[in-house]
């Protein structure tokens, strides 16, 4: 049975990331959702991964999502080494990472592991709410699941 690796910052973790965490347990044996830490909170990352871990945490509870395993891997370094830090954290066999970016793929299946092309939902993206958020648009919250709201709520 495969293990459904989904890497990302999760900066906010919202209902487009949580459709895809919903098709990896249709899917795979094993669900590991990866926080990316880079160690610095930016514009860009404003949220710490203890608040990333708690929001995805919040989200999956939920949705009753009892399946999935959260792991954090530090961001950084040359690139293979950074995706060999993940399929060592994410642990499992047969491993198969999920993905909207195309340079992330293409380091995975560098190491001959197989991938799966993530398509964005249209409207919802961690930049866009991130953007609303700040202006004070409670628009924002729409795209939110229910549970990680409040972490969000929390980390004005």
């Amino acid at each position: 049975m495969s293990t459904c690796i989904f890497p990302g910052k999760f900066q906010p973790f919202h209902e487009g990331h949580l459709m895809v965490v919903q098709g990896m347990i249709k899917t795979c044996g094993n669900v590991t959702i990866v926080i990316c830490d880079e160690g610095k909170l930016t514009p860009d990352a404003p949220y710490t991964v203890e608040q990333r871990r708690e929001m995805i945490s919040a989200a999956l509870l939920a949705r009753d999502i009892m399946d999935a395993t959260i792991v954090v891997v530090r961001d950084g370094g040359e690139d293979v080494a950074w995706a060999k830090r993940v399929l060592d954290e994410a642990g499992g066999s047969e491993p198969y990472v999920w993905s909207g970016r195309e340079e992330i793929r293409a380091i995975f299946e560098g190491l001959g592991v197989q991938t799966k092309k993530i398509v964005p939902v249209p409207g919802i993206s961690s930049d866009d709410i991130r953007a609303k958020k700040a202006a004070g648009n409670s628009d924002w919250r729409k795209h939110i699941p229910a549970g990680a709201i409040d972490v969000l709520m929390g980390a004005q």
